[in-house]
């Protein structure tokens, strides 16, 4: 297994969730009470990938935190390269890490077109 901890969440609103102690990855420190609303993934594709899923929770919200935190193009960039390496290391099939990178990509890139 990844040894990557799994976030403790509690839910706050029908589609946020709060993290009810301090979370770590690497260097990185989450405060306790940041919340997440998960991945955002369309409705449609709920039944193939749930947006709360444990499978990869943990990654979504470093991912998340860290797009809170961003302030430039290469904030998300690095935001959506480390949601891939966590994904990857908390062994979730290869073609789902896929997806939610290029689909984070994309929207980045869309979303935050003209920031430097």
């Amino acid at each position: 297994m990844s040894g990557i901890r799994r976030p403790v969440l509690k839910p706050v609103d029908k589609d946020r969730f709060e993290l009810v102690e301090n979370y770590s990855y690497q260097v990185l420190n989450i405060p306790k009470g940041y919340q997440t609303n998960g991945a955002d993934i369309p409705r449609i594709f709920w039944s193939i990938f749930p947006p709360n899923s444990p499978e990869y929770l943990s990654a979504v919200v470093v991912h998340d935190f860290l797009c809170d935190r961003a302030r430039k193009k290469e904030d998300f960039r690095q935001a959506d390269k480390i949601l891939y390496k966590m994904m990857i290391a908390l062994e979730v099939s290869k073609w789902k890490c896929r997806v939610f990178y290029l689909a984070c990509r994309a929207y980045h890139k869309i979303r935050y077109w003209g920031l430097r």
